[in-house]
This record gives structure tokens, C-alpha cells and sequence, in this order.
């Protein structure tokens, strides 16, 4: 089979230059980090590594196949794939880009490689937001169900949730799983991770086309799993807003719990308004 790639004028195409932009700016980022003689295992600098190295990763591959028109040859609903990456990489490099500076980067130690690393993290982010609106300017049967505003919503809730779940366990190491309210810190974990589950397995089953081979219909699948959010996400907000109240009283740090209460708030918006557009279109279709 002969392999066939791009013409000359794409190469020149706002997409291409996006994605070669996100490719370059991101190897940078996770090249100046890992070269720093940062030895740090915390979970925020975790968070950051794995974000541009994965994201890198998903790009490159992502270019290479649209350079050479593999694409079509793999199982995978490419029209969403891309879309998901482009949302998810702008989403999660602006997560990077605040905590690395906020949480991991030494003031002391090799400050000037670690300044350029937090700039090409913010480059990255501004990349994938570009692509994201360059995909956004489609027509609908070209970006799929997750170029969609119930689709945005999905991708919304995953980065919620894996901002969440690392600052719950930042969190759980300044906490004695003895104490008297460590309990509420675990609760909230295993929300976040509830969620998050749910949220992969919904993008598995869209990605992979396999909407139709669901034991129950596609839109009822996503409204349980939208509830279930809504409901988790009312439990950690409470729980959040307590902690704080405890907090206050015995004039404690809110460094990492007013970021999970902001984004948990978020999160459950992002899951409301989900559920209004699952329950609206699951009543159009019994109306019909």
C-alpha cells in the first residue's frame, strides 16, 4: 500500500503549524524540567510531567497520521479524537502552566531554566486553544459528538476531575488518616475517582465508535452516568465547604482546599448543565 502525504500547501495550513507549535513548545517544556536537577517526586510536579509528556505524545502521533493519511486505518472515531485532544491538551497545559510555578518550581534552584519551562507550558496551552478553536470552525459532521456542547461538557468534567484528585492527594499528606475528620478527605477521593472512571469509560465507548454495542441505549448510558456526577459532585461540594468552616475555626491552611472548593464547584456546574441537555434530549425523543 503505498503511503500518501499531505500536499504541498498543507503543510502551510493553520492545523498543521498548530500542531507542529504544540509538538515543539511542549517537548520543551518537559525537556527544560527533566535536564533541572529538581529531584522532586511530589504530585504536582507528577501532574505537570505527565501532562506534557503524554499530550506530546498524543500530538506527535496525532501529526504524524494525518501526515502520512493513516488515520482512516485505525478504529478510532478520528473526528472526536482530535477534538477531545485539542479541549483536553488546552484544559490540562493551563493546569500545568499554574501549578508548576504555584507549587514545584524552586526559587533557589536553576530559576532561569525553570521560567522558560513554565513559558513553553503556557505556549503549549495557547497552541491547543488555537487548535481547539481552528476545530471548532468545522462544520458539525466534521467534529463529532465531543465538538459538541454536551461533548465540551465531557471533556470539562475529566479535567475536573484529575484536578481534583491531584490536589485531594496533596491534601491527604498533610492529614493523619487517624484524625477524627481525615475521613472526609477520602470520601472526596474516591468522588473524584468515581468520576473520573465514569468520564473515561464514556470517552472509550465514544472514541471507539461503540456507541451501538451499549446494554442499554447511548443516551440513557450518559444520562446515569451524568446523575451519578451531580450527585458526587453535591456530596464533595458540601464536604468542601466544611472543611473550610473547620478550617476557619481552628485557623488552619486553605492553600489546596479553596482550589478543589472552586473547581468542585465548577465540576458540578459543568455536570448540571450536563444533565439538563441529556434529560432535554431524552424527552425529544420520546415526544417524537
Amino acid at each position: 500500500m503505498p503511503v500518501i502525504v499531505l500536499e504541498a500547501r498543507d503543510f502551510t495550513s493553520p492545523l498543521f503549524l498548530t500542531r507542529t507549535w504544540e509538538v515543539i513548545s511542549g517537548c520543551v517544556a518537559f525537556s527544560l524540567v527533566a535536564s533541572a536537577s529538581i529531584k522532586n517526586n511530589d504530585v504536582f510536579w507528577t501532574f505537570c510531567m505527565f501532562t506534557w509528556c503524554f499530550f506530546f505524545t498524543l500530538t506527535f502521533l496525532i501529526h504524524t497520521l494525518s501526515i502520512i493519511q493513516f488515520h482512516s486505518l485505525i478504529p478510532i472515531s478520528w473526528k472526536n479524537l482530535t477534538v477531545t485532544v485539542a479541549v483536553l491538551g488546552a484544559l490540562m497545559s493551563l493546569s500545568a502552566s499554574v501549578f508548576f510555578p504555584w507549587r514545584v518550581m524552586p526559587v533557589e534552584k536553576e530559576f532561569g531554566c525553570n521560567v522558560a519551562a513554565t513559558v513553553a507550558s503556557c505556549l503549549t496551552a495557547v497552541a491547543y486553544t488555537l487548535e481547539s478553536f481552528i476545530l471548532s470552525l468545522q462544520a458539525q459532521e466534521l467534529k463529532g459528538y465531543m465538538g459538541s456542547l454536551p461533548g465540551m461538557l465531557k471533556i470539562v468534567q475529566l479535567w475536573g476531575g484529575c484536578q481534583n484528585i491531584t490536589l485531594v492527594v496533596k491534601t491527604i499528606e498533610y492529614y493523619d488518616p487517624a484524625k477524627e475528620h481525615a475521613w472526609q478527605t477520602y470520601v472526596l477521593g474516591v468522588s473524584y475517582v468515581s468520576c473520573v472512571l465514569m468520564s473515561l469509560v464514556t470517552l472509550v465507548v465514544i472514541l471507539g465508535d461503540l456507541t451501538g454495542r451499549c446494554l442499554l441505549p447511548f443516551d440513557r448510558f450518559l444520562t446515569g452516568f451524568t446523575l451519578s456526577g451531580v450527585l458526587l459532585y453535591m456530596l464533595a461540594t458540601v464536604i468542601c465547604f466544611t472543611k473550610i468552616l473547620e478550617l476557619r475555626s481552628r485557623k488552619g491552611s486553605m492553600e489546596l482546599i479553596i482550589p478543589e472548593t472552586v473547581l468542585c464547584g465548577f465540576s458540578l456546574l459543568a455536570y448540571t448543565v450536563d444533565l439538563a441537555f441529556s434529560i432535554k434530549q431524552f424527552f425529544d425523543r420520546s415526544s417524537m
